[in-house]
């Protein structure tokens, strides 16, 4: 399946929140379509701009040859987990984008400061090697 025909969640590599972001959609879609990639690896070199590889102020989603970012990536995570998160997704859609960012930006802002950051992230389990793109 070509990359860009995929679901992706670029996250910044060195982030342990986006760290504990990929581990929380793993565990809830442990055989799903949501594939991961780092904002600092080859494959967001060849499908992001360059200022969303720069700036790492966002993970950023890539579906159906559209990017999201801030806090419609992660709404747009939450609609492809279903159940429950497609719901919640769904119910966060309703909340005005300008309003949901400035919350995303202030936790984006202090991301290092509250989780920290990582030198090296989880080696993927077997079963989920194949999700991870770089």
């Amino acid at each position: 399946m070509h990359p860009a025909s995929r679901v992706i969640l670029f996250y910044d590599g060195q982030c342990g929140l986006c760290q504990k972001s990929v581990q929380f959609v793993l565990k809830r879609q442990p055989q799903g379509s949501i594939f991961f990639a780092p904002l600092q690896g080859t494959t967001a070199a060849e499908m992001l701009p360059a200022v969303d590889r720069e700036q790492l102020d966002s993970m950023v989603v890539a579906k159906n040859g559209q990017l999201f970012r801030h806090s419609t990536a992660a709404l747009v995570i939450a609609k492809e987990l279903g159940g429950f998160w497609n719901m919640l997704g769904h119910l966060g859609s309703l909340i005005p984008r300008p309003l949901r960012d400035l919350v995303y930006r202030a936790v984006a802002r202090n991301r290092y400061r509250m989780f920290g950051k990582v030198d090296a992230c989880r080696l993927p389990q077997p079963g989920e090697r194949a999700r991870f793109l770089d």
